[in-house]
């Protein structure tokens, strides 16, 4: 099968998966994509997927993580930062330590550094197949920013113990000292290589609307797509690390997006770009997954360790019971010692207690589901040491990695719905207040600004008619304005206003798809030519678009 028509059948089952999921919404995205692919590796498939690992590490990581970041809300990273960092650097270290050692006494012939490199692999979190599990049923708001954060941060943090890892697997020697060394040496280039190339874009993207406005929003798109891969690539040369560098510049330029608020056709056009691409991939990556199950399963079965027999496939699924289950006790305690020490913390301080709930710690246990990251760390892991010779256990890490992936989506899938249904929420009610306050204080805004323009306007039009349209149009929005903060002041939430501004987006809605039909007529009528109608549908499109996301 031609590399073309490889991709084009993995795009179009991507998108099957996608319309599949609408209709089938009791499983979870990532297994009906990972079912699907293992479907297509029928025997005799010419559905054939060879792998480089450095090459599905580059296609994959870099852009995910990129817009994982670019997404993040900056000030929950700085408010959360501290339980972040525990569990994305803490938990990940944790992890690879103890786990690494279990490991090691589970398969006894496995080398040391290996079973230390499946404990990196394994201990990044992946929040898309957490959001994919837990759906319509939610979280509270401050805990999905914390699992978000870790799977941001986690993903650096493993990846980076995963080389080190490698690197002793590749010399046969490890020393904690120079590992340190080397750890801050590749966490300050990748920072300050994504943060400079991001710098650059953002120069480029704002003298591009500059000089050409809106119709430069290709370029910027484009020019964005290229930013992960550089970032990567560069650091990566420089002998930083590629994933931090990724994150960094997908921080950097969520920042300086904050300056550049009038720019709302090329930000709609970023947004669905990335959407829609780190839609692809994730699906991509799950149904590759499912692809390579039955190498996977083959090569781990048949595999031998110091001549030993080869595994059965009942061994193989105890190794991962096993695994996972040390897994998800490591990061319970975790988690409930974090808590624990947050209580003291704040006792000896006398602040207010942070409430200690098993549940909620369950929750986050089972959170702590696998997918992307572990995936593409586990395939890219080198075919041969550098005397040539094959590198041991390969084939078994890369088995237990994706069996951990798809207990862990099973777990997750079980038991998260479970824990989350009847959750109390009465916590979370801050977002709806701030979202009023916000709204109070851009009415103001938007009032003092009209004022400040009729002021402007009468000025400039001294004509009778002239003043008299100037004043009635002012005070008509004025007004407007002045009602929306009536309404938002008598609690806009009451069952009443909700349903009048319900119907009338729905009023509004059924409205613009008449003008968009009767432009359709009247083009196919040729009373109006193509440009025309695209004009006159674009806008209708962006009214349209503004009512459906406030509504969603």
């Amino acid at each position: 099968m031609s590399i073309i028509l490889l991709a084009l059948t993995l795009v179009l089952t991507a998108a099957l998966t996608g319309v599949a999921s609408r209709f089938i919404n009791w499983l979870p995205l990532p297994l009906m994509q990972i079912g699907t692919g293992a479907l297509l590796a029928l025997p005799f498939s010419p559905l054939q997927v060879p792998l480089h690992p450095g090459t599905f590490m580059l296609l994959f990581v870099p852009p995910l993580l990129f817009a994982e970041a670019w997404r993040f809300p900056q000030r929950e990273l700085m408010s959360l930062r501290h339980p972040i960092i525990a569990l994305a650097v803490g938990l990940v270290l944790f992890t690879v330590v103890l786990l690494g050692l279990f490991i090691h006494w589970l398969l006894p012939g496995l080398p040391p550094a290996v079973c230390f490199a499946l404990a990196a692999i394994v201990s990044p979190t992946d929040a898309v197949a957490v959001a994919a599990i837990s759906g319509r049923l939610g979280m509270p708001a401050r805990l999905m920013h914390i699992l978000d954060g870790e799977s941001l941060m986690n993903d650096a943090s493993g990846l980076v113990a995963l080389k080190f890892a490698v690197a002793a697997i590749m010399t046969g020697s490890f020393s904690i000292g120079q590992a340190s060394l080397d750890f801050m040496l590749m966490t300050a280039i990748g920072v300050a290589v994504g943060t400079a190339l991001a710098f650059i874009f953002s120069t480029l993207r704002r003298l591009l609307l500059d000089k050409r406005g809106v119709e430069s929003s290709i370029e910027i798109v484009l020019l964005m797509l290229v930013v992960p891969f550089a970032t990567y690539l560069v650091a990566d040369r420089l002998g930083g690390s590629g994933i931090l560098a990724a994150v960094a510049a997908g921080i950097t330029i969520n920042r300086t997006e904050l300056k550049r608020h009038a720019q709302s056709q090329t930000r709609m056009q970023l947004n669905h770009f990335w959407e829609m691409l780190t839609f692809l991939l994730n699906a991509l990556v799950f149904i590759v997954l499912g692809l390579q199950l039955p190498n996977i399963i083959g090569g781990a079965i048949s595999v031998s360790l110091r001549d030993s027999q080869g595994f059965t496939l009942g061994e193989l699924l105890l190794y991962v019971g096993a695994i996972t289950a040390v897994l998800l006790v490591l990061r319970f305690f975790w988690i409930g010692g974090a808590i624990w020490l947050s209580r003291l913390s704040r006792r000896r301080r006398r602040a207010v207690q942070v409430p200690f709930s098993t549940r909620v710690t369950s929750i986050g246990t089972l959170a702590g589901i696998r997918g992307t990251i572990t995936l593409a760390a586990a395939l890219s892991l080198p075919l041969a040491l550098p005397d040539g010779s094959a590198l041991p256990g390969r084939e078994l890490v890369v088995f237990l990695a994706t069996g951990v992936i798809l207990l862990t989506l099973l777990l997750g899938s079980l038991g998260l719905p479970l824990l989350l249904r009847g959750l109390d929420y009465s916590g979370e009610n801050w977002r709806q207040e701030e979202i009023s306050e916000a709204r109070q204080r851009a009415f103001q805004t938007a009032i003092r600004a009209i004022e400040r323009w009729h002021e402007e306007a009468a000025e400039r039009h001294t004509g009778e008619l002239e003043r008299s349209v100037l004043t009635d149009t002012s005070t008509r929005m004025i007004g407007y304005y002045r009602n929306l903060m009536t309404i938002d002041d008598q609690r806009a939430r009451s069952e009443r206003h909700e349903l009048d501004q319900r119907f009338s987006r729905q009023a509004r809605l059924e409205a613009l798809r008449a003008e968009r039909h009767e432009y359709y007529r009247l083009r196919a009528a040729h009373r109006i030519d193509d440009d025309t109608l695209r004009r006159l549908v674009h806008e209708l499109d962006l009214v349209e678009m503004a009512l459906t996301s406030r509504t969603q």
